[in-house]
């Protein structure tokens, strides 16, 4: 595009620009950005917000000897681009493409994999104290955002790093959002912090005044010290970060380039735990993600002019069908609550929270306690509906084991973006919750085919089951089909699509739509009446209707968007081998890999797990004997 981007091309380059050069770059880094996230989707405000940070941050400090660890990495696509990886934005979040996220194997100015909130300054840490065994002198630096200080593994962190004496810097880039706007005390002592210059004017005076008292001796020193300290707790909540053993620095203009720089270059030979407070706006620099950050934080394809989204799907997605759902089980039951971990709008959430205010729980980036809070509830006789991403819901494995399963409580889990959700990649494919919920005693598992179906298994988890139970479906547009299949839900009980023998398909969830077609393409090869089945409960099982099968079919499939190991097709098979039944059964699933980034049509193509695939995969299995 000509100009001073095209003079970086690889880690380290912008350090041969001069200095008044830097704001020139910032304009030239946000046209560049807007160009081509416009084309590809992606995390746009955040990286927009943080254009001058990253800009001062790789100016001073020396990469990749200096190591920067981003928190959850959705904003480092700056930092990609002034390491080398300009040239291949165009395939950002793309099938085989460029990461949008920090991954090592792409570039050793990726110090560490991130996609997942409030890990930076843990990982931080280990890395500055390996430097410091291995006699190292190099920076470390933790970017977190305020979003992800509202997650309580900052904190463990923070109380570990302040005990460290050692060259440690952290940077809270606050831009008084995450994905939602952000909510709890933590943000509020934020806010404390923006508004107020009275504890660096008090740390002044009280340095002024120390200096300035010649040979003080030790006990008026001590008793000084003392008196700055409480003064500090009483001018400002802002001193719970010294509290933790840091030095506190800021509130600092986040787009000031200059003061960052200068900043920067203080602080990096110091040899104590430094955390500098950054005030940035997310969207800078585009009137469409300014005015709306939440939509721009993540957001598809749209026109680069307007702002607008193009070729976004007309139906429902499945998040929209369940708040519509919610509103309505919230009217008729008033011990139904709803909670979300920062996630509102990501999970249709928003006319809830509008209708029943003081039945909504926002507790943000806090999966855990989000869990146990509903735990609580629960024993109390409140219905909590907590609604996550498949991939979140991970973070409080141990609080569903403990505090929801082992004191079988009535929490319904909504576990959204479950399976394949696409182009954010390894971190956020939802394939494990099926193989961590299903083996925990007392959870029920539900998975539906179709709209209709999530509805009815909504009204089915909060009214009628009594421990814990979870409905999961995937993410995009809702489907529709099947939409003369509306049998009860009863529990354990799986709905017979098409009755056969010989094959039986069994689906879970909305994978049946993909299972359909397969055994269509069966049919016209030659294959006679197999069987199809939306299984609709993965735990408890139909083991009724599986012991059926054992006289009618030899061949068993099982289709599910999840990995393989410990996942439905597992379920099946222990239930054959514990029941001592010879039954041909292949299980169709993800492989037990982490899985890469690309569409949600891409993966299923790519894996066999599209309706072609599938059909293919059990033509192989079968037998060129089997049909005609």
């Amino acid at each position: 595009m000509g100009g001073l981007l095209d003079k970086i091309q690889t880690t380290g380059d912008i350090k041969k620009l001069k200095k008044e050069e830097l704001d020139s770059l910032c304009k030239e880094l946000r046209c560049f950005l807007i160009q081509h996230v416009c084309k590809t989707g992606g995390h746009l405000a955040s990286n927009l917000g943080v254009v001058e940070l990253t800009v001062a941050l790789e100016y001073i400090f020396n990469l990749p000897e200096d190591k920067i660890v981003w928190d959850v990495g959705h904003q480092a696509y700056i930092h990609k681009i002034l390491t080398g990886r300009k040239n291949n934005f165009p395939s950002l979040r793309q099938l085989d493409g460029l990461s949008g996220f920090p991954k090592p194997g792409e570039s050793e100015a990726d110090v560490f994999a991130a996609g997942h909130s409030s890990t930076s300054i843990s990982a931080a840490l280990g890395i500055a104290k390996a430097r410091d065994l291995q006699g190292k002198n190099n920076n470390v630096i933790a970017v977190i955002g305020d979003g992800s200080m509202t997650g309580g593994l900052a904190y463990e962190a923070l109380n570990n790093a302040g005990r460290e004496k050692t060259n440690f810097i952290v940077i809270l880039n606050d831009n008084q959002m995450s994905i939602d706007h952000n909510v709890g005390a933590i943000s509020k002592h934020l806010n404390s912090l923006r508004t107020s210059n009275r504890y660096r004017t008090l740390k002044d005076n009280f340095k002024q005044f120390r200096d300035q008292v010649p040979l003080l001796g030790k006990a008026t020193y001590l008793v000084l010290e003392k008196v700055r300290d409480s003064a500090k707790l009483l001018f400002i909540e802002g001193a719970v970060f010294e509290e933790f053993g840091f030095k506190y620095i800021g509130p600092v203009d986040g787009h000031n380039l200059e003061e960052m720089i200068e900043i920067f270059q203080n602080v990096k030979d110091m040899q104590e735990p430094i955390l500098i407070h950054v005030k940035t706006t997310k969207g800078k620099g585009y009137l469409p993600a300014e005015t709306n950050p939440g939509h721009f934080h993540g957001v598809g394809p749209f026109d680069m002019k307007t702002g607008n989204g193009i070729g976004k799907s007309g139906g429902p997605s499945w998040s929209a069908v369940f708040g519509k759902k919610m509103v309505e089980l919230g009217k008729k039951n008033p011990n139904v609550v709803g909670i979300t971990a920062a996630m509102c709008s990501g999970t249709g959430f928003e006319d809830f929270q509008t209708a029943f205010p003081e039945r909504f729980f926002d507790v943000a980036i806090a999966e855990q306690h989000g869990t146990t809070f509903s735990a609580g509830l629960a024993s109390q006789g409140i219905v909590p509906v907590f609604a996550v991403y498949s991939s979140f819901l991970q973070r409080a494995y141990d609080q569903v084991i403990h505090d929801v399963c082992m004191e079988n409580l009535h929490v319904v889990f909504a576990i959204d973006r479950a399976g394949i959700v696409g182009a954010d990649g390894e971190t956020h494919q939802g394939v494990f919750d099926l193989s961590f919920l299903t083996h925990i005693p007392n959870m029920t598992v539900l998975s539906p085919k179709n709209a209709w179906e999530l509805e009815e298994m909504l009204e089915y988890a909060v009214n009628e089951c009594k421990g814990p139970v979870a409905v999961r479906y995937p993410r995009g547009t809702a489907e529709m089909g099947f939409a003369e299949y509306k049998a009860p839900i009863q529990l354990g009980k799986a709905e017979i699509i098409q009755n056969g023998n010989g094959i039986a398909v069994l689906a879970e969830g909305h994978m049946l739509h993909a299972a359909q077609e397969a055994v269509k393409l069966l049919e016209k090869d030659g294959v006679d009446a197999p069987m199809l089945v939306n299984m609709r409960f993965i735990s408890p099982l139909d083991e009724e209707l599986l012991e059926k099968l054992t006289f009618s079919c030899k061949h068993i499939f099982t289709v599910e968007d999840n990995l393989r190991k410990g996942g439905f097709g597992s379920k099946v098979l222990e239930f054959y081998s514990d029941g001592g039944y010879q039954v041909n059964v292949t299980n169709l699933a993800f492989p037990d890999q982490f899985i890469e980034q690309g569409s949600q049509s891409q993966l299923f193509f790519r894996y066999g797990l599209d309706g072609e695939g599938i059909f293919r995969k059990m033509k192989d299995k079968i037998g060129e004997n089997y049909g005609r």
